[in-house]
């Protein structure tokens, strides 16, 4: 059999306790899944789908990220879906991003998104969705009705 068919079934069995580290010398292009923590020093253009991330100030991730806890102290370039999201001073993200539970910004963060909490971010089965919070949806008034373009509702 090859691996990417035992893929989900190594990761079922597997309780990673430990961290993985991504170190700054170390770029990683594709997907990566973890049942445990991921700290990213290093380059990584993909997705990725883990328990926690966190994202050193020497780390730039391109691409979506799905975890329990997401810590940005280095750049996000995409989307965030997760239970806690941590931007730090020094934390860059340029994507937007949903969450369940926390939210923290410190002084000095840079974000350019929107920003949703919902009921369930961080699943891995769960998608962003596509309507968040700040989003301008000309076709729908303030009690989330349906205008057509002649202006009545329907």
């Amino acid at each position: 059999m090859m691996f990417g068919e035992n893929k989900n079934k190594f990761l079922k069995e597997k309780k990673d306790s430990e961290r993985s580290l991504i170190s700054e010398t170390v770029v990683v292009e594709g997907n990566i899944t973890s049942t445990g923590a991921i700290d990213v020093a290093g380059k990584i253009q993909g997705p990725i789908h883990s328990k926690e991330i966190v994202i050193k100030e020497t780390g730039s991730v391109f691409g979506e990220v799905q975890a329990d806890v997401v810590e940005v102290n280095g750049q996000l370039n995409g989307k965030i879906s997760a239970q806690n999201i941590v931007i730090g001073s020094t934390g860059v993200v340029k994507g937007d991003m949903e969450f369940s539970q926390n939210l923290r910004t410190e002084d000095g963060a840079d974000i350019e998104g929107y920003i949703k909490k919902v009921a369930d971010a961080g699943k891995k089965e769960g998608k962003l969705s596509k309507n968040f919070l700040f989003a301008k949806d000309k076709n729908v008034n303030k009690n989330n009705k349906d205008i057509s373009p002649n202006g009545s509702e329907e």
